[in-house]
């Protein structure tokens, strides 16, 4: 039986996670702040977008 490779690269990922948390959870939580960062001017420049496009693009 062979394990597909998105399910090995699936658990690496969590392991690799697991293994930022435990070992330095400060800089884990910079990441997750520069994430969440990153998010959210994804989403403001989407409504940016979207207001421009609904008042006539111009």
């Amino acid at each position: 039986m062979a394990v597909p490779g998105k399910k090995i690269a699936f658990y690496v990922l969590v392991v690799f996670v697991l293994y930022v948390i435990i070992t330095d959870p400060a800089k884990a939580a910079d990441y997750v702040q520069i994430g969440f960062e990153g998010i959210s001017s994804a989403a403001k420049a989407i409504g940016h977008f979207m207001t421009w496009i609904a008042d006539g693009a111009k």
